[in-house]
């Protein structure tokens, strides 16, 4: 019988199966060591990652972050607010300014003249003003003369034609009272006639009568003219009176017109002076206006500006990139935006200064960036397909940290948002 050899027992078995630990030969037992330690080893990492994950997973969910975001600025554009030739230019781009320093200077000799143009007009009109004030005064003045001298006229119209009615009735009567006389002295020379026929009386006696008759009848006919002149100045009197009348009526409606008419002169020369008054006005702020200062603080960037360049009103010198207030512009997907809330803490890394500023959540956004871009995307004029959107957030930095003089506009930041 041959002696057969024990066969070897495979790693993946168990070494002390079927035996006593006793029987294990010193081998047996380094290995198996080796091999506890190992899945030790690796168990204990496979704990670590799963620890750690979980770990990450909850702070994860503690903030959110973003690297689509840079710092922003008020940008304040320079331009003129006059024409002119460009006399001199005292900044140059990256030019830290004050609020109030001068920028650029313009010839003012323009302005000047203007100026005296418009001073020369406004004194015009306000001595128009001046010498048309008084016209008011002076035709109430007249209106009332004319309307008191035309009542007077009217009134002696009245009496003159009551005095020609007198005069008529005292005529009428004179001309009954010589008729009456002249009925008389014909009766009288018809009688002398017949007893002068019968040389009853004397020839003087017959001629005296006859005489009488012949001048009773000249009176009567003088009274009756004398009566019909009378009648027609009562005609002329009543006429003179219509036309009195007729011009105190006149002069009583054009009275009010013709004060408003110097009332309305007058405003026009005040509405004319005060007009001229805002040309002398704008004169002279466009004197000033050759003199173009800072209206704020900050650096000069993109000048256009040089010496001896014509320039006209409203356009463009230069800008003034105001540094001291300073935000950040973070374009959070619209799935971050879940749990974040005014006021929330921020830490924000810039990549350029390698440094990390504090600062807090100022405003949320109202708008996508797709939806305020120039061309808009329209998704309804093709096959739709969803796409997460961003939405501009704006952060502020907060006050008192030190290197915040050393950001500028457009840095690209890392800002993330403590959630709480």
């Amino acid at each position: 019988m041959t002696d057969q050899k024990p066969q070897a027992t495979p790693d993946n078995e168990n070494p002390t199966f079927g035996m006593d630990a006793t029987d294990m030969s010193t081998e047996q037992m380094e290995s198996y060591g080796k091999r506890t330690l190992r899945f030790s080893i690796i168990g204990i990492a496979v704990a670590l990652l799963v620890v750690a994950g979980i770990l990450f997973y909850l702070h994860s969910r503690g903030y959110e972050e973003t690297d689509d975001a840079q710092v922003d600025a008020h940008l304040a554009p320079i331009a003129s607010r006059v024409d002119g030739s460009v006399r001199a230019v005292y900044v140059e781009d990256n030019t830290y300014v004050k609020a109030g320093e001068p920028l650029v200077e313009l010839d003012a000799a323009d302005s000047q003249v203007a100026l005296q143009r418009a001073q020369a007009k406004f004194d015009q009109a306000a001595n128009q003003q001046q010498a048309q004030n008084p016209n008011v005064s002076v035709t109430l003045v007249n209106n009332a003369t004319n309307v008191s001298t035309q009542t007077f006229e009217v009134e002696n119209a009245r009496a003159a034609l009551a005095s020609a009615g007198h005069d008529a009735d005292n005529a009428a009567a004179i001309l009954s009272q010589s008729e009456a006389n002249h009925t008389r002295a014909q009766a009288d020379y018809q009688r002398y006639k017949v007893l002068y026929d019968k040389r009853e009386v004397s020839r003087a006696d017959y001629d005296n009568y006859a005489a009488i008759a012949a001048a009773q009848a000249a009176a009567v006919e003088g009274y009756r003219a004398a009566l019909a002149a009378a009648r027609k100045t009562i005609d002329q009197r009543k006429a003179q009176l219509a036309e009195q009348e007729s011009k105190l009526s006149q002069n009583q409606r054009i009275a009010p017109r013709l004060l408003a008419i110097q009332q309305s002169n007058n405003l026009s020369q005040t509405a004319n002076a005060e007009a001229l008054r805002a040309d002398l006005a704008q004169a002279q702020l466009n004197l000033q206006y050759v003199h173009i200062t800072a209206p704020v603080s900050g650096y000069t960037i993109q000048r256009s500006v040089e010496v001896g360049s014509r320039i006209s009103a409203g356009q463009q010198l230069l800008m003034i990139a105001q540094t001291d207030d300073l935000w950040v512009t973070a374009n959070f997907k619209e799935t971050q935006l879940a749990r974040m809330r005014v006021g929330q803490p921020v830490s924000i890394h810039v990549d350029a200064l390698k440094r990390t500023f504090s600062g807090t959540v100022e405003s949320m956004p109202t708008i996508t960036g797709s939806r305020s871009s120039v061309l808009p995307p329209q998704n309804a004029t093709g096959n739709y397909v969803k796409v997460v959107q961003r939405l501009p957030m704006r952060i502020r930095f907060n006050k008192g940290q030190q290197g915040l003089e050393q950001l500028r506009p457009g840095m690209s930041v890392e800002p993330t948002v403590h959630l709480n």
